[in-house]
């Protein structure tokens, strides 16, 4: 019997390995940029073209490498960063695995042109999935430049589950953020498709926050610092008025890298309640310092899951390093006495300054012992214990007219409240056609119409009475079915309404929201929405959606480009969709609006009209039918 288990070929391996460390454009900057910062660089350019599918190239002036090692650094576990298997619970460094560029080389079209600080002469070098094609000197600047091209050129199951370039690149500004946050202190340029998305200079943590996240947050960042024997603590957290909903920001790093902890993330929370809703989130900030002998990175080959020895002490530390920030800074919200809607508070300023008022009581008063007159004496006909004097008052109370009255209001409340039954009653049985039997109301109450086919219950119900029974529609959800569809439909077509805004709003979006917006401009153009790019961050707001007045219009962008964001979108398709139900969602007729009759007849008739009426596009029922059964069942 023959052998069977073979020794897998380096380039099999290499893809092999090349699954878990390369699983988008995104990763391959996070690992050559790490590369650049363990070679000391101080300044790093990024260039892409479409979104890294076709080109991600990463220049930097760190120390470079001398031919041999060029070509010794695409081979498997080759690394400079560690020697022995003890380092790695001492790394000072990002890399230390030695997968990273034998990975990109397995999946990709690479050259590498590099040269070692205070040389002339440098080499460069070509590999084509793991194939070394050629070798050469050359003269170059000092440190190394890397091209990558053709991203999962020879893996066409990987390449074809690419999302599409808005979500690729997207996904490519997250690593970034975190790298650029945590090396303040290098320069970075980032560039796509000739585009310039950030110019980033060295500088201070805080600066580094807002110049890659918006300078809105600086009025918003708390400073945070704790030094104990376990940890060292430092960085922002953000006051709770700033808490988001979505598109969080939320950062931790750990001795120069960037770390997920759900057990580190849930100390802040917790120190945020009562402060903020429970569907916000608040934005954070915070490196940790620690021993490298306690904790371990070597996890995931991603190197963003890190365990530590002293989970539990630090989670206490956290906790309370936060709460003392929230607390030193006074952002508790406090109750402000000078506002003018603020409740009156009564001040006792003392018996001796207050006009007390008289009161006569007097103790033998039996207000159910009339005199024989027919009157009764008043509560302040007794003596008066303030002046010493009595007094006698009586006041003639015509008991049958008070009664007479009480009676009377109550048969009136009675005959409305029988008047509304009625109305309801009145609707049901026409929609039956049905006569009432003579034993169950009077004869000429026998034959009832109804004079309203549609009612309106509280401004987010609409009651209409069908044959089988009482059909009840949500009006804001019956409508956003209508509106998705209307704008699904233009998108297809040629003609598009769109209302011109007389005086065009400008809006101000973060360099991701800027690049996410350069890729979805045409489909919404196609929506009714007229853009158009002012400055390296700012567009101005031309024209809308018809159908949209009164609706706060930069808010609904934002939202369009965050539902775009997070939904892996990968159709274009599927990006109409997103704007669509979002465009919709804001147009729709909200709770509280009245309706009249046309209103809602044309409301109902056109939600009958469309395919699968009984759901919005996110999946929630537009309407119910009470049937006549149900409705017995209830008395």
């Amino acid at each position: 019997m023959s052998d069977i288990i073979k020794l897998l070929p380096d380039s099999v391996a290499n893809q092999i390995a090349a699954g878990e460390v390369i699983q988008r454009p995104a990763s391959v900057i996070k690992e050559l940029v790490e590369n650049a910062v363990d070679a000391g660089a101080t300044e790093i350019q990024i260039i892409l073209k479409e979104a890294g599918r076709t080109l991600i190239q990463v220049i930097d002036n760190g120390v470079g490498m001398s031919d041999t090692d060029a070509r010794l650094a695409f081979e498997r576990h080759s690394t400079s960063k560690i020697r022995k298997a003890e380092d790695l619970f001492n790394l000072h460094t990002m890399g230390f695995r030695g997968e990273a560029l034998a990975s990109i080389a397995a999946i990709a079209q690479v050259e590498l042109r590099t040269c070692k600080r205070g040389e002339q002469l440098g080499t460069m070098i070509e590999i084509n999935a793991s194939k070394c094609v050629k070798q050469e000197p050359e003269v170059c600047p000092e440190g190394s430049n890397f091209m990558i091209k053709n991203i999962f050129f020879n893996v066409p199951a990987r390449r074809k589950f690419l999302k599409a370039n808005s979500v690729e690149l997207n996904n490519i500004i997250r690593e970034f953020e975190k790298l650029a946050l945590v090396n303040h202190n290098v320069e970075f340029t980032v560039v796509h498709n000739d585009n310039v998305l950030y110019k980033l200079l060295p500088g201070t943590f805080k600066t580094r926050i807002t110049a890659l996240l918006g300078k809105n947050l600086d009025a918003q960042l708390i400073p945070l610092s704790v030094d104990t024997s376990l940890v060292k603590i430092e960085g922002f957290i953000c006051r709770p008025e700033g808490a988001r909903k979505r598109n969080f920001l939320q950062y931790f790093f750990v001795n120069g890298r960037h770390m997920r902890h759900p057990y580190f993330h849930k100390a802040v929370i917790s120190c945020y309640e009562q402060l903020i809703s429970n569907e916000a989130q608040p934005n954070y900030f915070l490196n940790f310092t620690v021993d490298p002998n306690s904790i371990d990175v070597n996890i995931h080959p991603t190197k963003n899951e890190i365990k530590f020895e002293n989970e539990g002490p630090i989670w206490q530390i956290i906790s309370a390093a936060v709460k003392e920030a929230l607390g030193k800074y006074n952002v508790v919200p406090s109750i402000d006495f000078d506002n003018e809607d603020a409740l009156a508070i009564p001040i006792f300023r003392g018996i001796e300054n207050v006009d007390t008022p008289s009161i006569n009581v007097d103790p033998n008063y039996n207000p159910f012992a009339a005199s024989s007159s027919g009157k009764t004496t008043a509560p302040g006909g007794g003596n008066d214990y303030r002046s010493g004097k009595g007094r006698s008052a009586t006041v003639d109370v015509d008991w049958q007219s008070l009664y007479g009255n009480f009676t009377k209001g109550a048969n009136e409340q009675s005959e409305t409240v029988k008047s509304s039954s009625l109305d309801l009653e009145e609707i049901i049985v026409s929609s039956k056609h049905n006569i009432i039997d003579e034993e169950d109301a009077p004869r000429e109450q026998i034959l009832i119409e109804a004079s309203r086919k549609y009612m309106q219950l509280k401004g987010k119900y609409i009651l209409s009475p069908q044959e089988d029974g009482l059909l009840i529609v949500d009006q804001h959800r019956a409508h956003i079915k209508v509106l998705y569809d209307n704008y699904m439909m233009q998108m297809s077509g040629e003609n598009v309404i769109s209302q011109r805004i007389l005086f065009p709003e400008i809006i101000n979006l973060s360099p991701a929201q800027n690049a996410l917006m350069l890729e979805l401009e045409p489909d919404m153009a196609k929506l009714g929405f007229s853009l158009s790019e002012l400055s390296a961050m700012d567009w101005a707001i031309n024209g809308i959606p018809q159908g949209l007045s009164g609706v706060n219009i930069k808010d609904l962008i934002l939202q369009i480009l965050d539902s775009v964001e997070s939904g892996g979108v990968s159709l274009q398709n599927m990006v109409y969709q997103h704007i669509a139900l979002k465009v919709a969602q804001a147009g729709a007729f909200a709770y509280g609006r009245s309706l009249n009759d046309d209103e809602m007849e044309a409301l109902v008739t056109d939600l009958f009209s469309r395919k699968e009426p009984n759901f919005t596009p996110d999946g929630k029922r537009t309407y119910n039918v009470f049937t006549f059964s149900q409705i017995a069942k209830l008395f």
